[in-house]
């Protein structure tokens, strides 16, 4: 059975997070909406960046369960795309806050996620040594990483997903043209 007091400590701060900026909000704010006192938060958690972290680690956690495969890079990146924009305004603040760096982990944790996966798929059976599965792996995470740093950066108001589309568009093609360098070298 869930712990409903952790849970509603949840759900109150993403809810104060969409907002207002995660340095304006304090655990007195968090309690009194809830109806709790100090001790029942600080029982489930040790402070606010240890509550940003479990929400974090969840969603990316349900991410992973909820998307097994990814049958292309467009997929993967609308993936990552979609757990941000379910809390937007919330994803901004932890990003334009000192947990920014936990922000970042995680986020190259689903990028990495998702494009393994896609990579895995899409190379299944094609003569691609492990240096250079390595390589096409790291690449693309630095892209679709680098991509959402920028848009978050730029204050998440372009449509990324077009963004990203259109690349993979322009770029269309370059499985087959690695898989045949691979088998070069």
């Amino acid at each position: 059975m869930p712990n409903f007091t952790r849970k509603a400590i949840k759900e109150t701060f993403l809810r104060q997070l969409g907002e207002r900026p995660l340095g304006q909000i304090t655990v007195k704010d968090i309690v009194e909406e809830c109806g709790i006192n100090r001790n029942s938060f600080y029982y489930h958690f040790e402070d606010l960046p240890a509550l940003v972290e479990e929400i974090l680690r969840e969603r990316v956690d349900s991410l992973i369960q909820n998307h097994p495969t990814i049958s292309s890079i467009e997929q993967g990146f609308d993936v990552v795309v979609e757990m941000l924009m379910q809390n937007k305004r919330a994803i901004y603040h932890i990003y334009n806050s000192l947990s920014r760096d936990v922000f970042e982990r995680y986020l190259m944790e689903i990028c990495l996620y998702t494009v393994t996966a896609y990579v895995d798929a899409a190379l299944a059976g094609q003569p691609v040594a492990e240096t250079d599965r390595a390589v096409i792996i790291r690449y693309h995470k630095c892209v679709c990483f680098g991509s959402v740093i920028d848009w978050l950066s730029g204050g998440m108001k372009e449509d990324i997903t077009a963004f990203f589309h259109r690349v993979c568009q322009l770029k269309k093609g370059w499985q087959e043209d690695i898989v045949r360098r691979c088998q070069e070298n």
